[in-house]
């Protein structure tokens, strides 16, 4: 027995045990019972997904940063329509750096007489000395031999190929190969060009060979489209860039520019984009569906512990130390699920890299520690921010609740708390997105959500108390419609807590299908195969004879075009009006490809102003090249075609799909036909399977059409895309997962209330068939609400990022309300049969003595 104190009163008890102590015996205990189950499950889920798209993305830049000097071919370079200046080169030379000269054009190659005399367009690139650079070639020494890294370039008289020109044209190493007038002898198989890039060009395969062996061939002539590069190496190139750039621009040299870093795949460049920005969102809903079943679990696990707390009280616990076990037990348990869902992420990312492989650079760097350290972040402020709050408030409860239980019940946590709460995740949230626009646009939109669903739903609750007349419905409605209004604040959290994670679900599901659809779109089964430039318009005829004989069906792209240089805007010469603009320079000192066309292209949408046939003196511009260069509808430009200018104003403007396989241009007129200007035609179609010898025979019948053939790029492409689906698909789960956390969470929430309130009424007769479909039908109405409510607004999010965020057209089905009502009934009769299913076998007074009732 204690000692009395002086006064003769006893003092309280203190239980001799260590917050430490307490807090490891409550979590070993609550993990075994289950009791954070769901939390945990909710905090891991969120974690792996952020993380592994985190992961992902780290290594990803990482290995762009590391091969950024391979892509460009040195550490700076300096391209041009026209040999490069000696100038460059010496100034390189007397800074102490190493260059290397590069030259590029699309040529027809061949096979000798003897050995088929086959033909094909390919890519010509001859070298210098130095050669490469920066990184290095993989070759074979036939196709599908060992692969081998050299850094060098062919022999004199010797050529390096692509395995595609060895399997067009029939050859093998060792044959000799007809280029222009030289015949080199092809000797290795190129399986890697580290500074290959993209373009039209890079769509056929390459044909490798010395500067010294290019002059023999006679291919490079006064009037040919040739791409010239010098390209140097070290610590000095920066300077020297700089240097190259003031030079350009005070000589005032057309067609030259300073390169910076592309992505080494400009094709996919969108389509990866779209994949990240896809991947970021589904991680972000992750995290905020998370957010929803955390606040929910956890103040369901508090209202459960309210007793015990209770009774620690009575025995002489503090506040204090109540407190700082439960902090303890909930930052534990959230460190090791934010640990867990670290190590998942790491093993899902690399399914990512495998998924996405013809997308990144190959051998990427290893992860940094940062998406790790990120994930355990959002783990913790998930849980300190969202769980926390209402568990702290067990500290609080009095311990005459052991006797009296209309006592200490959990309040809503102070609005400071809140916000703070929500200000700091959103920050993350924003974060994770790594697109301002996009975070924006799903947290705002799930926050106006969540306010207007519990608005609906409350007033929802009101109305349904005088839609139901209880003299003349059955029993089962009657005694559903009075549970549903008799606790009006758990009816509005369900709803709300359910819709929101409908919402997800449905947003992800409409943008999932939609974005899918795109992809697929910009690269039907039916695409266009082969390219033509160059076609006479005195050829048109035979030569669109000749598609038809070969079966290329109606409706192909078939347009005339011309090449002009942009001169002046609004009567101002572009020289002057962009002397600071470097990215408008490197525009405007180059050739447009431009056309004419009565109709606007199917595959283009006009976005500003209107397409008129016929309208005299107007022009149709490219949305992306006006941005450039800051012009808009009403502003006139001049183009010099030839020595010929040509004026009109811009009536319109156009958003094209670069990565589509159609045929696009920067600037149109809306004329069938304009006269005096140098046309020939170009065209795109489609060759059916299994015509055999239509490159060779259009090779030798229109020798000086250019043909390209992208059937193998067409493949990989749409194999890409196949892939970039899979990852999508793949990480999409998972927020499924954690969207079924928050439907349970919502149900399981008024668990024991419900329990209470079934108990009640057996004891007063009910029998547990009416109870059962008073239970169903609460379920149905509750979840078709929520799925109502859910689908409206994901329409209304998932058109705002679509437009803003992803670049689309998306347009919602009228039907998808209808099935959002019977997906969201289905799932919450779902949910809660799992949750709620032993609570009509549980035994009347061991209910109602739990309750305090008896």
């Amino acid at each position: 027995m204690p000692p009395a104190s002086p006064t003769g009163a006893t003092p309280p008890v203190t239980l001799p045990i260590s917050v430490w102590r307490l807090a490891w015996q409550q979590a070993g205990r609550d993990f075994r019972a289950g009791e954070l189950r769901l939390v945990l499950v909710a905090v891991m889920l969120a974690v792996a997904a952020l993380t592994a798209v985190g992961f992902f993305a780290d290594r990803l830049q990482a290995g762009l940063v590391r091969d950024a000097a391979q892509l460009l071919g040195g550490d700076a370079v300096v391209s041009s329509d026209q040999p490069v200046p000696a100038t460059f080169e010496e100034e390189a030379r007397r800074r102490g750096l190493n260059t290397t000269r590069t030259a590029a054009f699309p040529s027809m190659a061949r096979a000798p007489d003897a050995l088929g005399g086959n033909a094909r367009l390919v890519a010509v690139k001859a070298v210098g000395d130095g050669y490469p650079l920066r990184g290095r070639l993989t070759v074979q020494a036939a196709p599908g031999a060992p692969e081998q890294e050299v850094a060098e370039r062919p022999a004199r008289g010797e050529a390096w190929a692509d395995a595609a020109v060895f399997e067009t044209l029939g050859l093998k190493p060792g044959d000799p190969l007809l280029l222009g007038d030289a015949q080199l002898r092809l000797t290795r198989v190129i399986v890697l060009e580290p500074d290959r890039g993209g373009g039209f060009l890079n769509f056929a395969p390459r044909v490798l060979l010395t500067e010294e062996d290019l002059a023999a061939t006679g291919l490079v002539q006064p009037a040919s489209r040739v791409t010239y590069r010098l390209a140097v190496g070290g610590a000095q190139a920066t300077a020297w860039a700089q240097w190259a750039g003031r030079s350009i621009q005070d000589e005032g040299l057309k067609g030259m520019r300073v390169e910076s870093l592309e992505a080494g795949r400009p094709e996919m460049r969108q389509t990866l984009d779209r994949a990240e920005k896809f991947l970021n969102l589904v991680a972000l809903l992750s995290a905020l569906l998370a957010a929803v079943a955390v606040a929910i679990a956890a103040r369901d696990f508090a209202q459960r512990h309210l007793d015990d707390c209770a009774m620690l009280r009575v025995l002489g616990l503090p506040q204090r130390r109540i407190a700082g076990a439960f902090a303890l037990e909930f930052v534990g348990l959230g460190l090791a699920a934010s640990v867990a869902g670290v190590a998942l992420g790491l093993a899902l990312h690399g399914m990512f890299v495998a998924l996405l492989g013809a997308l990144v650079p190959a051998r990427l760097p290893a992860p940094t520690p940062w998406p790790a350290l990120f994930g355990l972040g959002v783990g913790l402020t998930l849980l300190v921010g969202f769980g926390l709050p209402p568990v702290l408030q067990l500290a609080r409860v009095p311990a005459v609740r052991v006797i009296r239980r209309d006592v200490g019940a959990l309040k809503a946590a102070p609005i400071g708390v809140l916000v703070a709460g929500a200000a700091s995740f959103a920050a993350l949230l924003l974060a994770v997105s790594q697109d301002l626009q996009l975070g924006a646009i799903a947290v705002g939109g799930f926050a106006a959500a969540l306010a207007v669903f519990a608005m609906l739903a409350w007033l929802a609750v009101q109305a349904l108390r005088r839609a139901v007349p209880e003299a003349r419905a059955p029993r089962w409605l009657v005694l559903a419609t009075r549970q549903i209004a008799a606790r009006p604040a758990f009816t509005v959290l369900q709803v709300s807590s359910l819709a929101v994670g409908l919402m997800a679900l449905a947003l992800l599901v409409l943008l999932r299908t939609d974005l899918i659809d795109s992809w697929r779109a910009a690269t039907p089964a039916d695409a266009p195969n082969r390219f033509v430039i160059n076609v006479m318009p005195d050829q048109a005829a035979d030569f669109r004879a000749a598609l038809a004989a070969a079966g290329v069906r109606e409706g192909y792209d078939w347009y005339p075009m011309f090449r002009g240089r942009l001169v002046a805007i609004n009567d101002q010469p572009t020289g002057e009006r962009f002397a600071q603009d470097e990215r408008a320079r490197r525009t405007i000192n180059r050739e447009f490809n431009l056309s004419h066309s009565a109709e606007a292209p199917a595959h283009n949408r006009v976005v500003a102003g209107t397409w008129t046939v016929e309208e005299a003196g107007a022009m149709s511009i490219e949305e992306g090249v006006a941005e450039t260069l800051g012009v808009g509808l009403g502003d006139r430009l001049r183009f010099d075609v030839g020595g010929l200018m040509l004026d009109a104003r811009i009536t319109s403007v156009r958003r094209v799909d670069w990565g589509s396989m159609r045929a696009n241009f920067f600037v149109l007129y809306p004329h069938a036909a304009m006269a005096d200007l140098p046309i020939t035609y170009m065209a795109a179609f489609r060759v059916p399977d299994g015509v055999a010898g239509f490159d060779g025979g259009i090779s030798r019948r229109f020798p000086n059409v250019t043909l390209v053939d992208v059937s193998a790029s067409l493949r990989q492409v749409q194999q890409v895309l196949d892939q970039v689906i899979r990852a999508v698909e793949f990480l999409f789960a998972f927020t499924l997962a954690t969207g079924l956390a928050v439907l349970f969470a919502a149900i399981s929430a008024t668990r024991e209330a419900r329990s209470r309130e079934y108990a009640v009424m057996r004891a007063c007769g009910a029998g547990a068939r009416l109870l059962g479909q008073v239970q169903r039908v609460e379920l149905l109405g509750v979840g078709a609400l929520a799925g109502l409510l859910a689908t409206l607004a994901a329409s209304a999010v998932a058109w705002a990022l679509a437009r803003y965020a992803f670049d689309f057209a998306w347009r919602a089905s009228p039907g998808v309300p209808v099935v959002g009502m019977a997906a969201g009934a289905a799932l919450a009769l779902t949910a809660g049969w799992w949750s709620l299913r032993g609570l009509l076998r549980r035994p009347v007074l061991d209910t109602l003595r739990r309750a305090g009732e008896v």
